[in-house]
């Protein structure tokens, strides 16, 4: 099982930054693909983007594209998601989680952190 615990949520206003982070331990974490992902209320979890904690390599979603970042640091064991341009529409409860592949459904991941929340004022 690998653990996770985000941090870094927060109330914005439309067009600020926030950079969440994931902190990973347990076991193997460094084999997995991390994803992002965020609930808005009412509606389902929505894939937001991955990245392979061996290459570094990552995927968008459509949404995000060009405003959100995903990196990674190895010595700290930890994912981040820097989130650019934000707009109301990317309030949201974010989480990460851990898989063996990329994929956009979270069925496919196996482990999930608490979660934390980021809100976007108008």
């Amino acid at each position: 099982q690998v653990q996770l615990v985000e941090s870094g949520g927060g109330l914005v206003q439309a067009g600020d930054s926030l950079r969440l982070s994931c902190a990973a331990s347990g076991r193997a974490f460094s084999r997995y693909v991390m994803g992002w992902f965020r609930q808005a209320p009412g509606k389902e979890r929505e894939f937001v983007g991955c990245i392979r904690w061996s290459s570094g390599s990552t995927f968008n979603a459509d949404s995000v594209k060009g405003r959100f970042t995903i990196s990674r640091d190895n010595t700290k064991n930890t994912v981040y998601l820097q989130m650019n341009s934000l707009k109301p529409e990317d309030t949201a409860v974010y989480y990460c989680a851990a898989g063996q592949y990329c994929r956009t459904y979270s069925s496919d991941y196996d482990d999930w952190g608490q979660g934390t929340q980021v809100s976007v004022s108008s």
